[in-house]
């Protein structure tokens, strides 16, 4: 299952309550736990739909180059007055400083995750004027990191090209396999 969230039209809560079915529905008929892999702002998404509407059989999460800490490019953006147009309703979850509502819809996390973070952008110059180092070029890695994770592993690959990675894609197998990620 590959749900589609339009993120740039809603806002999270709108996200959740338009997953919360799907999920619900989809979850009964694995034949096993439902593990959930993410990319990005979909890390976020997955916090808060856990937070309010856990499917039974919960298994592993992967979340790949979440900005748990937020990112300096929203905050870029709303300091720009451009976050309305680009980020849409879900850009509060996108900054580094966020309100005490905005984290409590993200909810703590409390089911087993593994984060992989990329420390390669694919511009090499213009995110070291935004991100603090190492950074994917949109998220830095300090910033995937979250309380709560049973495991976090940096690769050398880009935010944008890391979900076609064959690295990444090993070790996020590796980590709903066994919950914890390969360091061999």
């Amino acid at each position: 299952m590959a749900p589609d969230y339009g993120r740039h039209g809603r806002s999270m809560a709108a996200i959740v309550d338009h997953l919360a079915p799907g999920v619900s529905a989809f979850a009964p008929r694995c034949q096993g736990p439902v593990h959930i892999v993410t990319h990005s702002l979909g890390g976020l998404v997955a916090r808060a739909l856990l937070a309010s509407h856990r499917p039974d059989g919960l298994g592993r999460v992967v979340m790949l180059a979440p900005p748990n800490g937020g990112s300096e490019w929203a905050d870029l953006l709303f300091l720009l007055q451009l976050h309305r147009p680009l980020l849409g309703p879900v850009g509060a979850h996108l900054r580094t400083a966020r309100t005490s509502a905005d984290e409590a819809l993200l909810g703590v996390v409390d089911f087993d995750l593994g984060v992989i973070a990329g420390d390669r952008p694919l511009d090499p110059i213009f995110p070291r004027m935004v991100l603090p180092r190492p950074n994917d070029g949109k998220v830095s890695v300090a910033s995937t990191r979250v309380a709560g994770m049973r495991d976090h592993i940096v690769l050398p690959v880009s935010h944008t090209l890391m979900v076609y990675d064959r690295r990444v894609a090993a070790q996020t197998s590796t980590f709903l396999r066994t919950g914890y990620f390969d360091r061999d």
